[in-house]
């Protein structure tokens, strides 16, 4: 697995060279480009750094010569060597005097150099994380020690519960209560809720107020992979364990160590593959495929269904005791149609959001279209409203509050499910798509193509988002090329 927070520092006196690397890279890492040592020691005094890729032949100093003050400096930083040169007498005095973890010749392939960045970064946050070490840093790198601070404080600010819109008589009220109370304890938790109800930013907010919340949260959808998929995701693979299996995969139980993971649609999950679950609950330990010997973690659980697992239980769907080691301390998300006077809140601030995506300046909401959207049922809860208000933007003209005849026919019309003629449907089917397509379009533009990072703005998957560019024929933001 890949660390989509990791920053790599490309070091290379042709541009070109940089560019290309970046092309390939970007969509997974924050990618930093230095012509020289100079250009790239003021990175590093200024930037957390987790991978150097470096250039053996540059003007002045050699790549080794570079890593070899990286190591004494920037010891934790994992170097690589880019080299259009096979010369062993470099490679040797790489290995043993600068450290150098990898070393790829010219012409390197994409796939290789993505994942030996992979590999590289997991690495760097697996020495953290295991060895429970701080960054190390130069007592003078003052810059260095404000950028941790910093995100740190953003990270907080961005999943805290105070990010959870609420107003004080809503019943999520009391889930937050529940919330914040299990936060200070590790015990597992289960947050039940319909799909769009927001049980992940519920956990995220669990694990930022815990002890935990300087190390990993990480993430699976247990419902959109197969058993033997979802167990190498989970647990981890050695090499040939099964076909396809071309190389180690570090789990996320691995990843989360020390942290806390979220397993999202748990109540998807086979027999078969609850019965390996809990034994990694009941042992606190972990069994990669092909690998001989178990291996110790200590992670949080928070799991989260939108089925009554308690029924499944009953029917024989679900394992009850695996049912009672994940619902140590039960949590229910409300509906948006339990909580309508959150609505105007929520809605303003989806808005502000929208507004910065698509530059715009709508001013807000006309009573009435506030009034027509409490009364609504909500069946997709706050995602279903989410789409909405941007349908209404990107219908709306000026920056007048939105008005009632922007609604979609349903909610205009009070209805608690949208049944409209087929035509119509059609019609809004293209004006949703329409939407869709410009809020993709607009979030690639503001982050130059990067994929994950317009991914994580719109809610998608790298996978979702690339297959949505494919059938919107955004072609230029493909990033399969590496040229």
């Amino acid at each position: 697995m890949s660390n989509p927070h990791a920053t790599v520092l490309v070091v290379d006196d042709e541009i070109r060279s940089i560019e290309a690397i970046q092309r390939v890279l970007s969509d997974e890492f924050e990618v930093i480009g230095a012509r020289n040592a100079r250009e790239a020691e003021e990175v590093l005094e200024g930037e957390m750094v987790q991978v150097i890729l470096c250039d053996q032949r540059m003007p002045g100093e050699s790549g080794v010569e570079f890593l070899k003050r990286v190591r004494e400096l920037w010891p934790d930083t994992i170097r690589i060597i880019i080299s259009g040169y096979t010369d062993s007498a470099d490679i040797i005095e790489g290995v043993n005097n600068a450290g150098i973890y990898q070393y790829i010749t010219k012409p390197w392939s994409p796939d290789k150099l993505i994942d030996c960045v992979r590999e590289s970064a997991n690495l760097w946050r697996l020495q953290h994380e295991v060895t429970d070490m701080r960054i190390e840093v130069k007592p003078a790198s003052e810059a260095l020690q404000k950028v941790i601070s910093d995100r740190r404080r953003s990270q907080s600010q961005s999943f805290g519960f105070d990010r959870i819109i609420h107003r004080n008589d809503s019943p999520l009220v009391d889930a937050i209560s529940l919330a914040r109370r299990a936060a200070r304890y590790d015990v597992s938790v289960l947050v039940t809720g319909a799909s769009g109800t927001g049980k992940e930013l519920l956990a995220r907010a669990i694990h930022q107020e815990s002890s935990r919340a300087e190390k990993s949260f990480v993430v699976e959808n247990c419902g959109a992979l197969p058993d033997d998929l979802l167990e190498s995701e989970l647990f981890g693979c050695k090499k040939g364990a099964y076909t396809g299996a071309y190389q180690d995969r570090i789990g996320l139980f691995e990843l989360a160590d020390n942290g806390t993971i979220f397993l999202d649609e748990i109540g998807e999950t086979s027999p078969a593959f609850q019965v390996k679950l809990l034994r990694v609950l009941q042992e606190g330990e972990i069994r990669p495929l092909g690998a001989q010997r178990p291996r110790k973690v200590n992670v949080r659980v928070i799991a989260a269904t939108n089925r009554d697992l308690l029924a499944e239980v009953a029917a024989g769907r679900f394992r009850r005791d695996l049912y009672y080691r994940l619902a140590a301390f039960p949590i229910h998300m409300p509906a948006l149609r339990d909580r309508v006077q959150d609505i105007p809140a929520i809605a303003a601030r989806i808005l502000t959001q929208i507004n910065q995506s698509f530059n715009r300046q709508v001013s807000g909401f006309h009573p009435r279209t506030l009034d027509l959207m409490a009364a609504y049922g909500w069946p997709g809860n706050v995602r279903e409203l989410h789409n909405e208000i941007q349908r209404m933007t990107v219908l709306s003209e000026g920056n007048a509050p939105l008005a009632p005849d922007l609604l979609s026919p349903a909610i205009r019309n009070g209805e608690t499910a949208a049944v409209v003629p087929a035509g119509e449907a059609r019609q809004l089917k293209d004006i949703v798509a329409e939407v869709e397509k410009a809020a993709i379009e607009a979030a690639l533009m503001r982050h130059d193509g990067n994929i994950s990072r317009s991914a994580d703005e719109l809610g998608l998957s790298r996978v979702g988002l690339r297959s949505k560019i494919e059938r919107y024929d955004l072609r230029r933001y493909r990033d399969d090329e590496t040229d």
